[in-house]
């Protein structure tokens, strides 16, 4: 079996820029992204001053974040270790760019769908070498089989010390780094320089720190690209209306619970009503959040099973039903039937409101999304949610146990 992997070697690289130029051209990048990037990072501090060069790119992991959170398998691995895409496949739901512990994918401003370096698989498939080997002017970038000991990366890797980039997240890179400092490798362990990065603009929204930590930051990154973060507004909204939606449902089994199956308006009607219009927001919002929305639909006809984004969205369906049945129910004051729904809408809520924990937790690029308590404080969410809305419609309408909601 072949597994491609690259080598960088920083101990002659010239930070020239020609492996992100002949990218470019190959793959006919557009202006603003890249599949390659440079990286420049300073240490010490003038006369005794030095700069490293590296070059960033996907790293095409054998357990790779962004094949497994994929929706609808746009990417998926080759026979030879390659991390490819699908173009045709992507909706551009952005998953992917959250998932990359390397912020190796971008969302192509003319496909508008999510691209990255693989490995120039065209050529690869042909016999050739990636462009950027090519061009490279001092053969700091290797490539080859990593399982034929025979290789020259196989053999470069077994003689020298190599490193990769945060092998805490446990993806297996297959970039390796030689003669690199770890500081160009761990991003927490720079300050960004305060004289703007050279002919880079800063993060917006992100003051530059003007001394770095001596602790925790031993360099300062002097030069990079930016990677604004993928998710914005529309699913920070669709965490709020998901919990209301979902905490409605959840209260109103509460009350079935406690004998109020028979309050046709405020058990019956309200609350599917309720959590309906609310987990019809939360669809909007995650179709509309979608870079490909058109495609919406091949989360269903070609879903990866694997991801939690298609399974999320199998359980907010089988909520929305259950939520469309109680409201029938309750329209014809049938009492029993509520009874009967109360469990299974209950179960299928508090998954509505839970599943985005095990879909952060998926996505390996944001650290601070990784909390065994986030399970807990979405469930919780959604129950606060839900009575404070069943407590204000108790301004309006008679709503049963006003004491248990308000506690709740």
């Amino acid at each position: 079996m072949t597994r491609l992997g690259f080598l960088i070697d920083q101990d002659t690289c010239i930070g020239c820029h020609a492996c992100t130029v002949a990218c470019k051209a190959e793959h006919e990048v557009p202006l603003g992204v890249n599949r390659t990037w440079l990286k420049y990072i300073e240490t010490g501090t003038f006369p005794n001053a030095t700069r490293q060069f590296s070059v960033m790119r996907c790293n095409h992991c054998e357990d790779a974040p962004c094949v497994e959170i994929c929706p609808t398998s746009a990417l998926f691995h080759r026979n030879n270790g390659i991390v490819d895409f699908d173009t045709s496949a992507c909706i551009g739901c952005k998953s992917c760019m959250n998932a990359c512990p390397y912020d190796a994918l971008y969302i192509d401003p003319d496909s508008l769908t999510a691209q990255k370096c693989n490995f120039c698989a065209h050529r690869v498939d042909v016999g050739l070498e990636p462009s950027c080997v090519i061009v490279c002017p001092t053969h700091s970038i290797w490539t080859g089989d990593l399982d034929d000991p025979a290789s020259a990366i196989s053999r470069m890797v077994a003689r020298h010390d190599v490193a990769v980039r945060a092998p805490e997240q446990s993806t297996r890179p297959k970039v390796f780094y030689k003669g690199a400092d770890q500081a160009s490798l761990d991003p927490t362990r720079t300050a960004i320089a305060p004289d703007g990065m050279i002919w880079a603009d800063t993060t917006p929204g992100h003051p530059t720190p003007p001394v770095p930590d001596p602790e925790h930051q031993v360099a300062r990154t002097a030069y990079t690209t930016a990677h604004p973060a993928p998710w914005g507004w529309r699913v920070s909204t669709y965490l709020v209306t998901k919990a209301v939606g979902a905490g409605a449902l959840l209260i109103a089994a509460l009350l079935v619970l406690l004998g109020h199956a028979g309050e046709q308006s405020a058990v019956g009607v309200m609350p599917p009503v309720v959590g309906g219009a609310f987990t019809a927001l939360t669809g909007v919002l995650l179709v509309a959040d979608l870079k490909q929305p058109g495609r919406f639909h091949y989360i269903v006809t070609r879903p990866h099973w694997g991801s939690w984004l298609t399974r999320g969205a199998a359980v907010l369906a089988a909520f929305a039903a259950l939520t469309a049945a109680w409201f029938v129910a309750g329209l014809v004051d049938a009492a029993g039937a509520i009874e009967v729904l109360a469990a299974p809408t209950a179960l299928l809520a508090a998954a509505t409101a839970g599943y985005t924990a095990y879909l952060f937790a998926q996505c390996e690029g944001r650290d601070l999304w990784q909390s065994p308590l986030l399970l807990p404080m979405l469930l919780a969410q959604a129950v606060t949610a839900g009575a404070a809305v069943l407590a204000l419609a108790d301004a309006v309408m008679s709503v049963p146990e006003p004491d248990a909601l308000r506690w709740t």
